[in-house]
């Protein structure tokens, strides 16, 4: 894929390359491209701290254990969150994938959406204007593969960067070799 393939429900995964701390090894959901930014939620970046204790203010929060994600280095107090299915003013990313970012809007999210795998949570995001992600794009930093809910709710998102980049490596040795490459989950 290309960079004027990016958009919001594409994923970024970073190549083993890429010399920035904060997004080494990352796979990151973009839940905004437009013109006025580019968006981004670090998909492999749980905490140890439980939801309950970020939000307990927050209508359903307080029996959340599941954990809350680093979202990226910007605007590290903002909470946003992914949910499966419209609550509130979600606004949709992808398919059934839709971004929280009011309270409000997350105590609907919590009151219907009960388990870890249909919502997480994220302190702060990661955020580009189009030209700088275009430009690290030139620069082969990332690679842009098709998000799934199932990548997002990733029962075991420590390993989902391994696992992307080595479809990325087996997709690029594929070419090489002529042969067909591997179909992406």
């Amino acid at each position: 894929m290309q960079p004027t393939d990016l958009a919001a429900g594409k994923l970024l995964v970073a190549s083993r390359d890429l010399p920035d701390p904060n997004f080494a090894k990352t796979v990151i959901l973009l839940v905004q491209y437009d013109e006025d930014g580019v968006v981004g939620l670090i998909l492999n970046r749980r905490s140890k701290v439980p939801i309950s204790r970020v939000l307990g203010e927050v209508a359903g929060a307080k029996a959340r254990p599941d954990p809350v994600y680093a979202g990226g280095p910007v605007g590290r107090t903002e909470v946003l969150a992914l949910a499966r299915g419209p609550s509130g003013d979600a606004k949709r990313v992808f398919g059934d994938v839709f971004v929280v970012s009011s309270k409000e809007a997350m105590g609907k999210t919590f009151a219907s959406a009960t388990d870890a795998d249909t919502v997480h949570v994220y302190l702060g995001y990661s955020g580009w204007t189009e030209p700088q992600l275009e430009n690290e794009m030139d620069l082969g930093a990332w690679y842009i593969f098709p998000a799934s809910a199932k990548m997002v709710f990733d029962a075991d998102p420590d390993s989902l960067w391994d696992r992307l980049i080595r479809q990325t490596e087996l997709r690029i040795a594929s070419r090489g070799a002529g042969r067909r490459p591997p179909a992406l989950d």
